[in-house]
C-alpha cells in the first residue's frame, strides 16, 4: 500500500489542494480549489483550509505551502496576502481549525521539494534554485538536495527595487509587453543570482514556465535553465511532502 499525505497550496486567488501518494510523487484525489477569501485574514483562510480537509475526507497530519517567510510555523512575511499575517503562529492556527497536526512551510519551497525529489531537479547535485515566475518571484534553494528554507529571492533589492517588481509574469501582463521585453529583465535577475549563489541549475517554474518555448532562447546566462516539470502540482506535493518529512 502506498504513502499517503495531503498537501494545501495557498495562492493569492486561490487554495488547492488534494491527497498525494508520497511513492511517486502522483495526486491520489481530485485537485480541490476554493477562492482565497478577501480579504485574505487568517481565520478566513484557516477556515478555508478546514473545509479543503472536509471535503477530501482527511484525517492526518498535513502541510501548507504559504506565500512568505514561515520561520517554526511563525509568519514573517505575507506581501502578497493580509498584513495581519505578520506574527501569527499559522502552524497553530490551521491545527485548531482542521483538528489535526498541520505543517506550515513556504510556497516555492513546497514546490521545489517537489521537484527536487521527482521533478526537473531530481539527482542533481551542488546548488539548485527553483524559481516561480508568477504573481512574484518566488524561490527554493537547495545544496545537494537539502532545502535552505525562506529565501524569498523575489524580494532582492535589484536596481533600487524589489526584483519581483519588475521581473514577475505578472508584470509582463501588467505593463503589456511581449516576451522581448520582459526577457532581458528576467535575464539580468538570474544574472544577479548567478553572482551571489553560483547555482548548478536554474529550475523555473510558475505560469511563465508553460511558454519557456517562447522566452527561454533570449536569456543569455552560463548556468543551465529548465523549466518545471510538476506543474500545478508542485505547491501541494511539496507541502504533503514537507509534513511528513518535517521540512
Amino acid at each position: 500500500m502506498s504513502s499517503q499525505g495531503f498537501g494545501i497550496d495557498i495562492g493569492g486567488s486561490g487554495m488547492k489542494a488534494a491527497v498525494v501518494d508520497l511513492d511517486t510523487g502522483v495526486l491520489a484525489s481530485e485537485r480541490i480549489r476554493i477562492p482565497t477569501p478577501k480579504p485574505a485574514t487568517p481565520e478566513a483562510m484557516a477556515d478555508v483550509a478546514a473545509e479543503l480537509v472536509r471535503r477530501h475526507g482527511w484525517s492526518a497530519p498535513l502541510g501548507v505551502g504559504f506565500p512568505g517567510i514561515v520561520h517554526h510555523g511563525v509568519v514573517h512575511s505575507a506581501a502578497n496576502l493580509d498584513r495581519s499575517w505578520v506574527g501569527v503562529d499559522a502552524d497553530g492556527l490551521f491545527s485548531d481549525a482542521c483538528g489535526l497536526d498541520v505543517a506550515m512551510v513556504n510556497d516555492a519551497d513546497a514546490a521545489g521539494l517537489a521537484e527536487v525529489r521527482w521533478g526537473a531537479a531530481r539527482g542533481v547535485a551542488g546548488v539548485v534554485l527553483v524559481l516561480t515566475f508568477g504573481t512574484g518571484i518566488g524561490s527554493g534553494l537547495f545544496v545537494d538536495g537539502i532545502l535552505v528554507p525562506n529565501t524569498e529571492l523575489g524580494h532582492l533589492e535589484l536596481d533600487g527595487r524589489d526584483a519581483e517588481t519588475h521581473a514577475a509574469a505578472s508584470v509582463r501582463d501588467r505593463e503589456g509587453i511581449g516576451w522581448q521585453q520582459w526577457a532581458p529583465r528576467v535575464e539580468r535577475y538570474l544574472g544577479h543570482l548567478e553572482m551571489l549563489f553560483s547555482p548548478d541549475l536554474f529550475v523555473i517554474g510558475g505560469g511563465a514556465s508553460k511558454a519557456a518555448a517562447e522566452w527561454f532562447p533570449m536569456i543569455a546566462i552560463d548556468t543551465p535553465m529548465v523549466p518545471a516539470a510538476m506543474a500545478n502540482n508542485a505547491g501541494i506535493v511539496g507541502a504533503a511532502l514537507a509534513a511528513r518529512d518535517g521540512d
